[in-house]
């Protein structure tokens, strides 16, 4: 809930629109955990991405050090299987995620 009305009041969403980006956002989320996942966002620039990504520890490399940067919670990070490295997009900026 709290993730919709930060989509309601930072980005000017509906409540609905909040709430289903928030849940499509929420499911993006669980399905990294258990494989990878391909799944559409709009860049900055406006053109749509097509995406694979994961958090599967078998897939990804070894974290190591700390990590002192701020974090942003209106940004979602996700491993790209395809570049091998990790990237970042905004999270009201999720359009689709396939099975």
């Amino acid at each position: 809930m709290r993730l919709a009305w930060q989509f309601v009041k930072r980005n000017g969403f509906t409540m609905s629109e909040a709430l289903r980006a928030a849940w499509l956002n929420i499911k993006l989320l669980f399905a990294f955990k258990q494989r990878i996942v391909k799944f559409y966002y709009q860049k900055v620039d406006s053109t749509l991405r097509e995406a694979y990504g994961t958090f599967s520890p078998a897939i990804m490399p070894e974290i190591s050090g700390n990590d002192r940067r701020a974090k942003n919670d209106t940004v979602q990070i996700y491993y790209d299987t395809e570049r091998q490295e990790f990237r970042c997009f905004k999270k009201a900026n999720l359009i689709k995620i396939c099975v």
